[in-house]
C-alpha cells in the first residue's frame, strides 16, 4: 500500500508509524484508518517494537468532522459504520500484535485519540500534551476503546468524569491518574519514544510474551492469569534468549538478545 496520510519507517527493528495531516491536528478518516492498520501489520511482520505519534503540533484531534459531512442530509446515517471499517481495526491490531507500542503523545489526544492514545503499551506525553474526551461537545459518544481503555487505566469514576464533562486532561494530571508512562519536555519526547523503542526491540522473545499477558489479564481473573503465566513461562524457558540471559547473569554482562 502506498500511504498517503500517514509516514511510515522502519530502523533498528523499531517501526514508527506518524499520523501525517497537521493542517487538521491529524484528524483522523477511514483511509487514515486503513492505512495505520496496513502499517501495523507491516510492524508485526518486520519490527520488534512500534512507536505511533503524530506530525506537526498534535497526535490526534479524533475523526475528522469535516470528511465526514456528507452524510449529514441523510436521516439514516451510521455514524458508527466507519468505526467497524476503519477506527476500530486499529486498536484491535494494537492489542493483537506481539510487538510492544509506544504512544508518543504532543498537542492533543482528543475524540478517537484519546483512545489511540491509552491503546499504547507505553504511553509517553510531551509537557504541552493533553487528553480529550469531546464526544459530548458534538452529540458523539466516546469511540477508540475509549470506554474501555481510560476505565481500566483510571477508574471507572474519572474516566467517566472525562467523557460527561470532556474536560482536558493535562500530561502531569495524566501522568498522575495512571494514564501515562512517563511526561518530557515536547523537544525531547521524539528521541525519548524512539530510545526506549530500540530499548525494547532488543529484548528478548519474551517481551512479546509479556504485552500479550498483561492485555489478556484485563479480560481474565486470577485462575486464568496463573495458567497463562504457567503455559508462556514454560515457552520462554525454552528460548535462545533465556539461555543468553542466564549466562550474562553468572558472567555478569550485557545480555545480547536475538528475540528468539
Amino acid at each position: 500500500m502506498t500511504y498517503k496520510h500517514i509516514l511510515f519507517s522502519l530502523e533498528d527493528g523499531v517501526a514508527r508509524i506518524a499520523l501525517n495531516d497537521p493542517k487538521t491536528m491529524n484528524g483522523i478518516t477511514e483511509a487514515m484508518g486503513h492505512e495505520i492498520v496496513d502499517a501495523l501489520d507491516r510492524a508485526a511482520q518486520d519490527a520488534r517494537a512500534v512507536v505511533i505519534t503524530g506530525e506537526g503540533k498534535g497526535f490526534c484531534s479524533g475523526a475528522n468532522l469535516t470528511a465526514a459531512q456528507d452524510m449529514l442530509a441523510d436521516p439514516m446515517r451510521d455514524v458508527g459504520g466507519q468505526l467497524d471499517r476503519a477506527f476500530n481495526p486499529v486498536i484491535l491490531a494494537i492489542k493483537t500484535m506481539e510487538q510492544p507500542v509506544i504512544t508518543a503523545i504532543r498537542g492533543p489526544a482528543a475524540g478517537f485519540g484519546a483512545g489511540l492514545a491509552a491503546a499504547g503499551d507505553i504511553v509517553m506525553m510531551s509537557e504541552n500534551a493533553y487528553f480529550f474526551c469531546a464526544f459530548c461537545h458534538v452529540g458523539l459518544v466516546p469511540d477508540g476503546g475509549a470506554t474501555y481503555l481510560l476505565s481500566q487505566a483510571v477508574g471507572r469514576v474519572r474516566a467517566t468524569q472525562m467523557m460527561l464533562l470532556g474536560e482536558k486532561v493535562d500530561a502531569r494530571t495524566a501522568l498522575d491518574w495512571g494514564l501515562a508512562t512517563k511526561v518530557v519536555p515536547d523537544e525531547e519526547l521524539d528521541e525519548a519514544a524512539m530510545s526506549l523503542a530500540r530499548q525494547l526491540a532488543a529484548g528478548p522473545r519474551s517481551i512479546g510474551m509479556i504485552k500479550k499477558m498483561a492485555w489478556d489479564a484485563l479480560d481474565s481473573g486470577l485462575d486464568s492469569a496463573l495458567q497463562t503465566e504457567r503455559r508462556n513461562q514454560r515457552i520462554a524457558g525454552r528460548t535462545e534468549d533465556f539461555l543468553e540471559g542466564v549466562s550474562s547473569f553468572i558472567e555478569k554482562r550485557k545480555p545480547a538478545f536475538k528475540g528468539r
